[in-house]
């Protein structure tokens, strides 16, 4: 099954994000991927007033995401912002099948309080682990930041997922490009998962702010580590197999899920993820 990566520069505006997506999205379809990832915050790049583009997943933005999906034949994950009750906002990755209908809405766990930026300020974090079926495959979400949590990856693998979906707007800065490309493929190593993560880069026609630059660097990681797709720092579309046999056949060789030893660490990876 080919999964296509879409490396979006992120406006401010909605609308030229949409009209990038469905070009994106044709793309992708044009390949043969029966999914598409798209970015984090697809919806508007984080220097915009999110609060005032905020929308619950059946406004205009998701919408219109629903439609392209539909119009490709092609399941799509892409980032939005919804409104949280306390004035915030939530960092959602919406997910639709290729009829267009929305099956998972997940909401970012952990936010970007490091480094210098102050994520809570603006955003409100989600509290439910998301699983869910998506163009034929347990596909289980994580947003950015989370790819650092890795008993989050765990327990969306101890939950059956075959596939990680991680959207992201990976800022530039001091390591962070190595420590992003380490992480996605410690998240399939360990966990023995396919991941497929697709990142923003920098919009030229707006201007640069530390809020909104993306390292791009897109990939799809195989259950062994295999870099399969990198997508360097340009906007580029690419797909390629995810393939969850050959994960059974990891396993089989590698089987470091079946070896935990949850007798010394009980209930650390208990709780059910959200489907």
């Amino acid at each position: 099954m080919l999964v296509a990566l879409c490396q979006l520069p992120i406006s401010s505006t909605p609308a030229v994000n949409l009209e990038r997506v469905r070009a994106a999205a044709a793309d992708a379809a044009a390949l043969g991927s029966r999914l598409a990832v798209f970015p984090e915050g697809t919806h508007a790049r984080f220097s915009a007033d999110l609060r005032a583009i905020a929308e619950p997943v059946d406004g205009p933005f998701c919408t219109a995401l629903a439609a392209t999906a539909r119009s490709a034949r092609m399941a799509l994950a892409a980032g939005v912002f919804e409104a949280a009750p306390d004035g915030r906002v939530f960092n959602t990755v919406v997910a639709y099948d290729g009829d267009g209908q929305l099956v998972a809405a997940y909401r970012k766990i952990h936010l970007f309080d490091a480094l210098g930026h102050r994520e809570s300020d603006t955003l409100a974090p989600g509290n439910d682990l998301v699983i869910a079926d998506l163009a034929g495959l347990r596909v289980g979400f994580l947003t950015c930041y989370d790819i650092r949590f890795p008993e989050l990856a765990r327990a969306l693998a101890l939950g059956g997922a075959q596939l990680l979906v991680v959207p992201a707007a990976w800022a530039s800065g001091q390591f962070k490009e190595e420590h992003w490309t380490t992480l996605v493929r410690a998240r399939a190593i360990e966990n023995t998962i396919w991941v497929a993560a697709a990142g923003q880069v920098p919009d030229p026609t707006e201007p640069p702010t530390r809020a909104a630059t993306g390292v791009g660097r897109s990939m799809l990681v195989d259950p062994m580590g295999a870099v399969r797709l990198d997508l360097g720092p340009a906007p580029a579309v690419a797909a390629g197999p995810v393939d969850a046999d050959y994960t059974v056949t990891v396993r089989e060789a590698l089987p470091c899920l079946a070896n935990r030893r949850d007798d010394l660490f009980p209930g650390a990876f208990a709780r059910s993820p959200a489907r």
